[in-house]
């Protein structure tokens, strides 16, 4: 059985947190959550890194909002995946240090869901070399001998 992903889901509102929380979990995840972006970053700092397979935290939250939470949590953990959600936005007020942004209210839970399964299947960091040579090369090697 493969270990579950770790999700740590960041909003003020204690509502909204434990329906995300509710939404992630019957889905198989694990879900860590924090109602404040201090808190989340104590619980950042406290796992080890690659741990963490996503943050989703909202973007408007008091002392804190999301883009800075999303900028220190990836001084902690450079490669952290990160969604961003907000149910009250303009252009200015983008989610611009987030990996994927979505509006709350015009996306529905199945395309966060979706959001979500991507985000944990490709985390973020260095893609690995493929050490093979061109069939050309080989060719012209072989024509050259």
């Amino acid at each position: 059985m493969r270990p579950k992903k770790i999700i740590l889901c960041v909003d003020d509102n204690e509502q909204t947190l434990a329906i995300r929380t509710f939404l992630l979990e019957t889905r198989g995840y694990r879900v860590l959550s924090a109602q404040r972006g201090s808190e989340a970053l104590e619980i950042i700092a406290g796992i080890a890194p690659g741990s963490l397979d996503l943050l989703l935290c909202d973007l408007l939250m008091p002392q804190m909002d999301g883009n800075e939470l999303i900028r220190r949590a990836r001084e902690l953990h450079p490669a952290l995946p990160t969604l961003m959600v907000s149910g009250t936005v303009n252009s200015l007020d983008r989610g611009s240090n987030a990996d994927v942004f979505l509006p709350k209210g015009a996306s529905s839970p199945v395309e966060l869901l979706e959001r979500v399964r991507i985000l944990v299947a490709r985390k973020r960091g260095p893609k690995k070399a493929v050490q093979s040579q061109p069939a050309v090369e080989l060719h012209i090697t072989a024509l050259a001998s």
